[in-house]
């Protein structure tokens, strides 16, 4: 079977992560794939903030939990060291499309070099606040950008979950 085929199958969203934090190269090579994501008319509007940086990982993480509403010390990036989180620029009609191209992209290129990954949401809700926008000021992003989503990135605790059956009749020919 055809190795990049092989990783879509494979992959699976992981939701218990090891402490260790994950090289930079390694994010290094997951971000460049995420930046050859399509995108409508090649416009490339997306931007990802890696943050390993613990107090902004743990500060976004707390923030997601209020907006997810869980209770106190609940951790939605279950335990992950490292976040990619995709932002869009809203000017182009194509936005979420290629934020959420480019997130594809970020979990099977973390697959492919042997880590876990995880879609977390609410990025959206997080930079229309005070959070996203101090972490743009602080960074120097201008513009007005939507929060895509957050790719939870580190190390496997555990084994990676089976593939769930595929549900039928979702595949329809046109000949």
């Amino acid at each position: 079977m055809n190795e990049i085929i092989q990783a879509i199958m494979e992959r699976r969203s992981i939701r218990r992560f090891k402490r260790e934090p994950v090289p930079k190269a390694l994010l290094e090579e997951i971000v460049t794939a995420g930046t050859y994501a399509a995108s409508g008319r090649n416009a490339q509007g997306t931007l990802i903030l890696a943050v390993t940086d613990k107090k902004w990982r743990d500060a976004i993480a707390e923030e997601n939990r209020k907006i997810g509403g869980w209770e106190e010390g609940f951790d939605p990036f279950y335990g992950a060291p490292a976040m990619l989180i995709v932002l869009a620029d809203k000017s182009r009609p194509t936005a979420v499309y290629d934020g959420s191209l480019v997130m594809g992209d970020l979990m099977l290129a973390a697959h492919s070099l042997g880590l876990g990954s995880c879609w977390i949401h609410r990025a959206k809700e997080e930079f229309e606040g005070e959070i996203g926008r101090q972490l743009l000021r602080q960074l120097g992003i201008e513009g007005d950008y939507e929060g895509i989503g957050h790719c939870a990135v580190g190390y496997y605790d555990g084994e990676t979950p089976p593939a769930p059956s595929r549900k039928a009749d979702r595949v329809y020919f046109v000949e």
